[in-house]
């Protein structure tokens, strides 16, 4: 029932190559090559992505015009459409300076040529591969990469088709990831140093900004909260959660109204500085002192923050910065985005507990997500309503996003989410399973240095994240 913020948003670049000399060799042939383009573009378009369509590009001049009408829309994925052979000086401009990935399309009209009547110009209809060698070794000469190559069919082809949308959902990604928005607000949990991280790095290494946000001034807006305001966020909390009695944890108890009420401003309180900050995401952790009005709002913060991951405004507790920005790609690709760690493994069936006491992606519930009241937040200070669920059953992916002595790295992870009780906490969990030996896969996770956060998400998805990490270098 909860809408996105902002739509999903990215601007395509497509342009078809050819070899300039043919045309006056093969009347005709420029023409058939552009209606395989204009179906070649129809496929992306039907991705639901913005397009920009520079047609034929057969030329060294007309390359270098290309190139900077892409740099100047700021396009997000370039299709480069093989639709026959090229030299690769119509190639080379774009490749040197482009900044978005550049994808090679070879998709070839026919599934086979018709030998019995077979001749040149259907070859060169046909001959969509022969230049692609030729394009990715003279971007490997200027110290660029081809970022991927789409071999197939035109008509018919689900899996080339599959492989263009997998790039568009790759340039929603890019798109929502250059110049995003995502606040630091307190300070790191206090000894947690795989936390730590430099804004200036985070700049540099996903184009991002990251205002620095005074608890205060979430505290101060929160005071402007109207009660209309309010009513508001208890109608969407009541529609969106079950608020069952206890089970069997002696901190957990049914949410009080008490509860439920800061929730709802806290919540109110969150939409305000996500607005006035224009902020793509939050990072947060904050003590505050004993019956603060800085501890109250914070404590009462969980159920806000997973409306706003529902709405596609990762919220990530305990200053998780690098997890924020993973929660954002995963919620970009459509697959959610929860804020996880590890709980205790079941060495009988085989399988770990993923989630997390903080927000999470409703959006991705096995049901309706479920609010406890907790008598104290194990670890941290204060008390309040914590949101509790599984995540959907089926395939499962796991982002985490480290930084090393040399810069930052993926960590990316596919297992399974099983159905089955999980513990009433008031805190998610879902059961993982990690192919037939679930320790290996922990210990393999483990030893790749991660933080100990990682964004959890539907689907088998690391292949596309992996292509985004090559994408950010």
């Amino acid at each position: 029932m909860i809408g996105r913020r902002k739509p999903l948003y990215a601007k395509v670049g497509v342009f078809g190559v050819g070899h300039a000399v043919y045309w006056d060799q093969f009347p005709g042939l420029y023409e058939k090559l552009m209606e395989y383009h204009a179906d070649m573009v129809s496929i992306v378009r039907g991705t639901g992505v913005d397009i920009i369509d520079l047609g034929m590009i057969d030329s060294s001049i007309a390359s270098y015009e290309a190139q900077r009408k892409l740099n100047a829309e700021g396009v997000d994925v370039i299709f480069c459409n093989m639709l026959t052979y090229a030299t690769s000086s119509v190639f080379a401009p774009v490749i040197r300076d482009a900044n978005a990935p550049v994808v090679l399309t070879a998709l070839q009209p026919l599934s086979h040529m018709d030998y019995t009547n077979a001749s040149t110009r259907q070859q060169l209809e046909n001959d969509c591969i022969c230049s692609v060698p030729e394009f990715t070794g003279v971007a490997i000469r200027m110290g660029r990469r081809v970022a991927d190559v789409v071999i197939g069919k035109l008509y018919g082809d689900s899996r080339a088709a599959a492989e263009i949308a997998e790039w568009c959902d790759i340039a929603r990604v890019m798109h929502g990831l250059h110049g995003a928005r995502f606040g630091l607000m307190g300070h790191v949990l206090e000894s947690m140093y795989d936390m730590h991280t430099d804004p200036t790095a985070v700049s540099a290494a996903f184009g991002i900004h990251v205002p620095l946000i005074e608890t205060d001034e979430a505290v101060a807006l929160s005071q402007l909260v109207t009660g209309e305001e309010v009513e508001k966020k208890l109608r969407i909390i009541v529609e969106n959660f079950d608020m069952p009695d206890p089970e069997t944890d002696p901190l957990t108890m049914k949410v009080t109204e008490e509860d439920l009420r800061a929730s709802a401003k806290a919540a109110a309180a969150l939409d305000r500085l996500i607005d006035k900050y224009s902020l793509d995401g939050l990072a947060y952790y904050y003590n505050g002192l004993p019956d603060s009005a800085a501890r109250q709002l914070v404590s009462a913060f969980t159920v806000g923050n997973s409306l706003l991951n529902a709405e596609g405004i990762p919220m990530c507790g305990e200053f998780d910065l690098k997890t924020c920005i993973a929660m954002f790609i995963m919620d970009r690709l459509g697959i959610g985005g929860s804020f996880a760690e590890f709980h205790p493994f079941d060495f009988d069936e085989d399988f770990i507990f993923v989630g997390h006491d903080g927000p999470h992606h409703i959006a991705i519930a096995d049901g309706k997500p479920v609010l406890r009241s907790l008598k104290k937040y194990h670890g941290k200070p204060g008390s309040g309503a914590s949101v509790e669920f599984s995540i959907k059953e089926g395939p499962i992916t796991m982002l985490g996003i480290t930084q090393t002595c040399s810069g930052f790295r993926f960590v990316i992870g596919e297992g399974e989410s099983g159905k089955g009780p999980i513990p009433p906490t008031g805190n998610t969990n879902t059961r993982g399973y990690f192919g037939h030996d679930c320790r290996s896969f922990i210990k393999r996770w483990v030893s790749e240095g991660p933080t100990h956060h990682y964004a959890l998400g539907v689907g088998h998805r690391a292949q596309t994240i992996k292509k985004i990490a090559d994408c950010l270098g």
